[in-house]
């Protein structure tokens, strides 16, 4: 299991050898944490496995992610009785169902699943695993988590079949990084077909023509005129989805922020989850001590702000029509009232999906949010973009 772990952080690109992960399985074995130590947990396996894999502090962010991503819903086990230390971890592996049962599976419909889990909350006292009614995990029961069914709601533990509707558990979300290098200036040719310039600012520049015409109507005397440079004017107000099901897509979208952060010189961004509701928020570490009202932010800026949303349009139906369907808290609205709020106060507008279009149309969500944005909606291609901003710039 430790070898997975291994190429899991290799995967993640820190630098990691295998002599590191040799003295890594010598500290095991030689209960450095565990056994002969006052306490033995995952947060000691966590500190002694980045204190010896991971030599420069920068590297921590990945190491966590990577750490989080391969560990998530793996549980210590009490007995350390065994030689072998990879024996202190267990994996519980997701239910694997066949088609025909996972097609028995009845689903509920929103107001049965929210008062049958108020039941179950009510009526359950203890943990359970691998069955259909309580909450537990690697069962077919709507409530818990690593098991299967098809509308459901997620208590702790790691999503697997994309499938719920509500989900509670402390999340973290990391902010795009607008710093991102990209391997190719494709995308930022891309953009550029939106740019609009005009003259604004002081004189900063020579004007050629000018000065020549001048110069020639005062019979030869030189005449320098000055004029101010060209800049950008175009407005863009950039909503980006994050986390969820947007984690597959971080790179690309970090590309595509990073050059939109370049070419635009008047950008605004947001941060919204699935689907937007009655606020969003700028730092993901700090989004619920500091929420950004979209009305404010429908107020804040004008017509003239091109709208672009980024996002994969992946989620429950109920997120986008139904009050309260946020997999995250009880909304008041339904997201497609926000969203239709939206498109209105910015006419241009356009949305940016990094899902493969092949798979668009076995989505229903995805069907939904293109009806809202009248079909305004392309893929994360150099196509794509090309097609989006040469709307936008009409």
């Amino acid at each position: 299991m430790l070898i997975d772990f291994f190429y899991t952080l290799r995967a993640a690109k820190l630098p990691v050898s295998v002599k590191e992960y040799l003295t890594l399985l010598e500290a095991l074995q030689a209960q450095v944490v565990g056994p002969g130590s006052d306490a033995c947990s995952m947060d000691d396996f966590y500190f002694l496995s980045r204190l010896i894999l991971v030599k420069d502090e920068k590297h921590y962010d990945k190491f966590d992610r990577a750490f989080g991503a391969y560990f998530k819903g793996v549980e210590l086990l009490t007995d350390f009785t065994q030689d072998v230390p990879l024996d202190w971890l267990e994996k519980i592996l997701q239910k694997e169902l066949s088609p025909e049962q996972k097609a028995a599976i009845e689903k509920m419909g929103w107001d049965e699943l929210m008062e049958t889990l108020k039941k179950r909350l009510e009526e359950q006292n203890e943990r359970h695993e691998g069955g259909n009614k309580w909450i537990g995990t690697g069962g077919t029961s709507p409530f818990g988590n690593g098991g299967y069914n098809p509308q459901g709601i997620r208590i702790g533990g790691k999503g697997g079949n994309k499938s719920a509707v509500k989900v509670w558990d402390q999340r973290s979300y990391r902010d795009y990084d607008d710093t991102q290098e990209l391997g190719t200036r494709n995308i930022k040719v891309a953009l550029r077909r939106l740019r609009r310039f005009a003259r604004e600012g002081s004189a900063e520049e020579l004007d050629l023509e000018g000065t020549i015409h001048k110069t020639a109507a005062n019979a030869g005397f030189l005449d320098i005129l000055m004029r101010p440079e060209r800049h950008n004017n175009v407005k863009v107000l950039l909503l980006m989805d994050v986390g969820g099901t947007m984690d597959d897509h971080i790179a690309r979208v970090e590309e595509l922020f990073s050059a939109a952060k370049a070419e635009f010189k008047h950008l605004e961004f947001y941060y919204f989850h699935n689907c937007v509701y009655d606020f969003m928020w700028r730092n993901n570490k700090r989004r619920y001590a500091e929420k950004f009202e979209t009305w404010d932010i429908i107020r804040k800026y004008n017509k003239d702000y091109k709208l672009i949303f980024i996002g994969d349009a992946t989620m429950s139906p109920y997120e986008i029509v139904q009050p309260g369907g946020s997999v995250e808290y009880n909304n008041e609205e339904a997201g497609a009232e926000w969203l239709q709020r939206l498109l209105h106060a910015f006419p241009k507008y356009a949305w940016i999906n990094p899902e493969p279009q092949g798979v668009w149309q076995y989505r229903q969500s995805i069907d939904m949010i293109q009806q809202i944005v009248s079909n305004r909606m392309y893929p994360l291609t150099l196509k794509g973009l090309e097609e989006a901003m040469r709307m936008l710039s009409k």
